[in-house]
């Protein structure tokens, strides 16, 4: 899967079965359903992929102490940018190098 077929997958009811943990998260959280995003995130407490998109979704709260923590916990610099491209650039970075 690419960024484009992540962003298509938004038109369903359901992510792809495929996706792991942190790729879920930010689904449910694009389209607008930031509990299930938070309920998976915290699920996987511990596993840094999953504390990065844990930071973001405080950040998207508006809870930036606690996104803090998160970010500090997933050894991430505290983004500040528009949430938009924090999102693109976590589903880029989950989903690895593009194979040619």
């Amino acid at each position: 899967m690419d960024v484009a077929r992540f962003n298509q997958s938004l038109k369903a009811k359901a992510p792809p079965a495929d996706l792991t943990a942190p790729l879920e998260a930010l689904w449910w959280e694009a389209k607008g359903n930031w509990n299930k995003a938070h309920e998976i995130a915290q699920a996987h407490e511990g596993e840094m992929a999953c504390d990065w998109v844990h930071a973001y979704l405080h950040r998207v709260e508006g809870d930036l102490g606690n996104a803090g923590y998160w970010y500090r916990r997933a050894k991430q610099p505290q983004a500040t940018g528009a949430l938009k491209s924090e999102r693109e650039t976590l589903v880029a970075s989950f989903l690895g190098p593009v194979s040619r």
